[in-house]
């Protein structure tokens, strides 16, 4: 039913989608751990961040994830047309997003399933950080990572639907700063 996306139950993805893109955001990332601010290092912290809260809800609300899936494409694609790429190059980009979001999913996943801080460092350092990093700043993202994920799952899940997810503040993890 189109006017069903009104209803209230199913603008909760919308909360949830702007937390996620509030922490994606948080000056540390980019300041404390050098990811690029830029479009590629903004957009990877908020693939980061969804790929955390889809895995959050994976396991409690399979279809939720799918809204807040659907709501980050989505906004890929409102953020390609902003910044004026063309109606015939935005499928084109957006098949390489989905394409990023999706090898970012199964890499953080399976590091993250098999409790495998190393991995995950890795693949984040491979990511986020491809012309290389500030020292120690994939592992710190790592930790961060971990932490956030332990948080989500620890958080309700009526609250991290609601836009209230518990992640944990990026700068008690930056690099030099993390345990």
């Amino acid at each position: 039913m189109v006017l069903g996306i009104f209803r209230r139950e199913d603008r909760r993805p919308f909360a949830l989608y702007g937390a996620i893109v509030a922490q994606a955001r948080q000056p540390a990332f980019y300041t404390d751990f050098g990811v690029a601010d830029s479009l590629d290092g903004r957009f990877d912290m908020v693939v980061l961040h969804v790929v955390l809260a889809t895995r959050r809800l994976r396991r409690d609300a399979p279809t939720e994830q799918q809204a807040l899936f659907d709501l980050f494409v989505s906004d890929m694609d409102r953020s390609l047309r902003e910044m004026g790429v063309g109606d015939l190059t935005v499928p084109k980009r957006m098949k390489v997003m989905a394409a990023a979001f999706y090898g970012r999913l199964e890499a953080y996943g399976s590091a993250l399933d098999a409790g495998d801080a190393a991995g995950l460092a890795e693949a984040i350092g491979r990511n986020v950080f491809p012309g290389g990093e500030v020292a120690g700043a994939a592992a710190a993202l790592a930790a961060y990572a971990v932490a956030a994920e332990e948080a989500l799952s620890a958080t309700p899940l009526e609250a991290v639907l609601e836009g209230r997810p518990a992640f944990p503040d990026p700068a008690a993890f930056a690099p030099g700063r993390a345990s």
